[in-house]
Parts: C-alpha cells; structure tokens; sequence
C-alpha cells in the first residue's frame, strides 16, 4: 500500500468549488420543481465531492460496469447532490438536472434505477447499509474483486435497527471493502436527530459494533480524503466514518436552522446561490475527472437449470420445504453463482442442505431478517449472483417494506417462506404465516409460486431462478405424496389440473397442503357418486385464468377454494379476480379465519374448515 499522499491546494480547492457546485445544482433543482430536499443535500456536499472527483474509482462510459465502485445514498431524499455528482462527472448536461421530479424524467426524488447510474430504490430509510453489505460480501468472497463500496447514511435514519443489523453483519464478515458514512447533520424532518451533533457516541456505538472509526469535519475536504484513504489501509474490518455537518450548509439565514426540511428555497435561492458561487475560485470548471477501476470483473452466467431432473417415486411423502434443498444442491452443480442465504433456520428451510454441499456459497445471516432481505438484494445486483433468501414465510412479513423497495429496485431476489400456514402444526400461530400470499401478491414485480409436492417444487425453484423481479416459493413443513411425474413440465401460470371425472359438478381449487385434502375429498365423494374437479394452480400470482375459467364453465359455475392463509388476499381472492369476468360463477372460498392456536396440523385443518371434510361438507351444499 502506497503511503499517503496529501492533494495539492490546487485539488482541494478544485473539490471544495464542487461540493459547491453541487450545492448550487441541489438549489436549482428543487427550485425549478418546487420539492425536494436542497438543505438535505448541503450537509452532504463534501463528502459527495471527494467520493466522486477523488476516491471511488468508476467509469463515466459504463456507470454499473462490474468493476467500478458501488455507490449508495441510503438518506435517498438527498437524490439531488447524487444527480449533480453524476452530472458534474459528465453522465449528461447539468441542465438535465432541472428536469427534477418531472412526470417525463427519470430524476426522480429519490433515487430509482430507472437511471443507469442507480443499483438499488432508497428513500424509505435504513436500507442501504444492508444494500451495501450484501454488495460489499459478494466483492470480497464471490467476485473476490477490488471494488469498494460507499454508502451515505443520515443520522436521522440511524434511528432504524436494520441500520445496525447490517453493521453486526459487516463486522462480523470483516468487510473491510465497505465504508459508511454518517452525514451528522444534527436535523431531522420535525424534530432534531436523537443525538445530534453527539459524534462521540456515534464513534463509541460504531466501535462497539466492530467498526474501524474516523470521526471527521464532514465540510473539510482535506480531513475527508485522508479518513477515506485509511480506510483502504484497514483490513478485516469495515470503516465508518462520522462526519459532522451542517444542514443547509453555505445557506444564510438557513444553515443549522429547524424547519426547512423538504422545502425548496423559493425566494431565498438566489440569494443563496450568490453567496455559494462567492466561495468558487474555479472559473472554468473544476477539471477533476474520476479515476478508472484498475482491473476488470468479468461477466456471469445468469442462467440456470437443475443439473439432474427430479427423482422421485409418486406417493413417496415429502415436504416441499425439503425439496427446496435438493433443487438448491442442483442448481448450484449448474452454476457457481447460485447463492443460498437465510436467518439462522437453515435447519428448517433446508437451505442447510445447500450450505453443506456448498460452503463457499451459503451466507448466514443470522436472526435479522430485514438486513437478510438487504443483503440479498445487494448481492444480487449487477446481475453478480443468482440469490435465494429463505427463512419462515411469517418473517418476511416483517420485511414487506424492504421488498416492496426491492420491486422499485428492479431487484431479482427469490425469497422461500417455509412453515406456512395451520399446518405447520404444535409450533403455534406466532410462526404461522397465514399473510404471507397477500404480501407477495400485492408485490408488483413478483411470482408467487405455491408448489403442493416435491416434483413441483423442484421446478418451481428452477423457473425462479430464471425469471426476472421479485420471487415468492412458499413452501411447507408437513411431508406430502407426490403427485407427479418426475419429467412433468411447469411454467408459471399454468394450473394443473390433478383429479378429474366424467360430468364434474364443483370445481375445487387447492394450493400446498390443500390440493392433497381436495384429492381425499374428491375420493370419497366419487364413492358417494358425486364428481369434483381438483385444480392445483401452482403459481398465485400469475393465476391460470384460462384453466380456470375452462372448469368453471365445465362444473356449472361452482368454485370452491380451499387454503393454508387468511381469505384476505389468498388463493380463494386470486381466483376469484381471475373469474371475476365470467358470469354465473359463484367462489365459495374455506380460509383460515380468526386466530389459530398449537394443535396437531390434522386437528388445525379440521378446526378452520380446510381439511377434506371441510371440502366434501361445502361441495354437498353447493349442489
């Protein structure tokens, strides 16, 4: 490692007329669309400058080459300083620039890739230190690559404790290609920051967290060159750096003052302007150009299929949640960049049994469920790996905010959910997710798939490995016969249709542990003399309308749905919008309802109504 060099007065001086600059950009911008953030972007202008004119390495031409530095701006209200970084760095005119939250324009007020130069949506705050980490893990140890990656985190935003489960988790995995910084601006939006300018207890709280710490003057060019340079002296450990500013820097009359958050300046810019262009000694522009990364990150293999086709005997009884693992184990003999991750339920997911075949490519995450959704998302962009999250399908219901962000993230992460529904059992209600299909489907980007056997499930964990945006397996822990042919072919969408009989009177749709009570109902009523049609849909979001809409004119417009999940949201509310068109059908849908409680999973089903008894006791009354 080369010592450190101090910038010349010329350079400092040439990086304090940026910070400047970009001050001047933040104004404009917000003053030409009447919103945004323009003091929120003061605090933060210096650090911007040395980031993007001095430290991270990146090429304009190609912003999310593989080989460049990561850049994320968790406090992403401070879109504006980011958008004028980029301009200045000559990505497009600095004109663009006043395009700001235009309906036709990409620039956004927070930032959303859309834009070329973006990775991940922030805006809703404490995300992008997970962002970061998972970014930051997938250089070290997957890409095993040079490049750095940066993240600017506001104070206020410190508040959120997704902020500090990805700082245990950097620490812990010793990423010491990864800095924070904290823009300690003292101000929040109604209130001042809970410690504001307290940068010793920030210091003290990041130590304790494992953190390699600088605590700077975040206006002080200099000061910030010479913490990000040590920063890449320090090995297994990440750095953070507490920078303290000022909210509305270089603004008179508005600098460190309350009640300007989110405003434009209106009648106050221009003067706020003239007295920062006052600070600029440059005349013809800065002439600070970003340095190239030094090596080069070669492209991966995106795609993948399962190494050897599923081996199973119909009837064998097995769980979904276990053939989860073994279609991890196949793809991940398909493709190196397979990357399998979960919460500390490794054991219960089965993820276990890619972590076993694949050390090397299976992160823990541990208890810290949002920051596992980050991490995935992190690790997944620039398209560095093929991720799979998984953990109890009822905790990434605590997540909903981070995936809803991952869908304006344009993210392709594939979450499993495990121990769905009632039927998980004695465990009770408290790791039952019963909201879990509703969450998903209101996701926009996303596909749910409900595989109800081994077969199924292996494919479903196949073709979600291929498609783009957001993924929902939602698997299950009690073990099921298998139903199909090892070589049957799946795509989303497309129901299956898996007891028929001549004449069919009622059309039954289950979903998992469901579709195999449809089919003991089906049984039993044949021998009564009544015909049903049992229709698993495989997928809930996309929903086979089609299929659907074919038994349902067949059986007379007689529906019955059966599932493991509350009705608000379920199988019975997707089908019934995919029948919404038709006439004269009529939905009956068997849902959990109210609280469940510990029993055993027969005796659950039985008491809300969604076991085979259930099914032939509303078929009988439906005809």
């Amino acid at each position: 490692m080369a010592e450190y060099h101090r910038p010349d007065s010329k350079k400092l001086q040439s990086m304090r007329d940026v910070a400047n600059r970009l001050r001047i950009h933040s104004i404009n911008a917000t003053s030409a669309s009447n919103s945004g953030h323009p003091t929120s972007c003061c605090s933060a202008a210096e650090v911007m400058a040395v980031l993007f004119f001095h430290e991270m390495k990146y090429s304009v031409k190609a912003p999310r080459d593989a080989a460049n530095d990561r850049f994320i701006l968790s406090k992403g209200h401070a879109a504006p300083v980011l958008y004028a970084a980029w301009a200045e760095a000559g990505l497009f005119p600095v004109e663009d620039l006043l395009k700001l939250r235009k309906i036709d324009n990409d620039l956004e007020g927070h930032p959303t890739p859309r834009l070329n130069f973006i990775d991940v949506a922030t805006g809703s705050l404490g995300q992008g230190l997970s962002i970061a980490a998972g970014m930051a893990y997938t250089g070290k140890y997957f890409d095993k690559a040079e490049y750095r990656t940066y993240c600017l985190i506001g104070d206020g935003e410190s508040a959120e404790g997704s902020i500090w489960e990805a700082m245990n988790f950097a620490s812990h995995y010793k990423l010491d290609n990864l800095v924070a910084i904290f823009d300690v601006n003292r101000l929040g939006q109604s209130d001042p920051a809970m410690l504001e300018h307290d940068t010793e207890t920030y210091r003290k709280r990041a130590e304790a967290f494992g953190w390699n710490t600088y605590v700077v003057d975040g206006h002080d060019v200099e000061a910030l060159c010479k913490a990000f340079y040590d920063a890449t002296t320090v090995k297994n450990k990440p750095t953070c750096i507490v920078a303290k500013t000022l909210k509305g820097k270089g603004i008179p009359g508005i600098e460190d003052l309350m009640g300007w958050h989110g405003k434009p300046l209106g009648d106050k810019a221009a003067a706020a302007i003239e007295a920062i262009q006052s600070n600029i000694k440059s005349t013809n522009g800065h002439g600070l150009c970003p340095a190239l990364p030094t090596s080069e990150v070669k492209p991966i293999e995106m795609s993948v299929k399962l190494a050897e086709p599923p081996n199973y005997n119909k009837g064998d009884k097995v769980a979904t949640r276990v053939a989860y693992g073994t279609a991890l184990v196949k793809l991940g003999k398909d493709n190196p960049r397979v990357i399998a991750m979960d919460g500390d339920t490794k054991n219960s997911t089965f993820s276990d049994t890619y972590r076993k075949a694949f050390p090397d490519r299976y992160v823990e995450c541990y208890i810290a469920e949002q920051n596992l959704c980050g991490i995935a998302m992190g690790a997944a962009c620039r398209d560095r790996a093929i991720v799979f999250a998984s953990t109890f399908a009822a905790f990434w219901t605590r997540c909903f905010d981070h995936i809803r962000m991952g869908a304006v993230s344009q993210t392709n992460v594939n979450f499993c959910g495990s121990h769905c529904g009632i039927s998980i059992g004695e465990d009770g209600p408290s790791q039952m997710a019963l909201e879990d299909i509703a969450m998903f489907r209101t996701i926009p980007t996303a596909t749910v798939f409900y595989p109800c056997e081994a077969v199924s499930a292996e494919r479903a964990i196949e073709l979600a490995a291929n498609t783009k945006g957001i993924c929902f397996i939602r698997t299950s822990r009690p073990a099921t016969p298998v139903l199909y042919s090892n070589d049957e072919p799946f795509q989303a969408g497309k129901a299956k249709i898996v007891h028929d009989a001549e004449n069919p009177q009622v059309t039954v749709v289950g979903a998992g542990v469901t579709v195999h009570e449809a089919i003991t109902a089906a049984e039993k009523l044949a021998a009564e003399g009544i015909n049903i049609r049992v229709i698993d849909p495989f997928t809930i979001k996309p929903m086979d309308a089609e299929t659907l809409a074919e038994s349902a004119r067949k059986t007379g417009g007689k529906v019955i749905t059966v599932e493991d999940h509350y009705p608000e949201g379920g199988v019975g509310e997707a089908v019934a919008g995919a029948l919404s068109t038709l006439p004269n059908v009529t939905v009956r849908r068997l849902a959990v309802t109210g609280v469940p409680r510990s029993g055993k999973p027969a005796e659950l089903l039985e008491m809300f109504g969604i076991n085979a008894n259930a099914v032939i006791k509303a078929v009988k009354e439906m005809i």
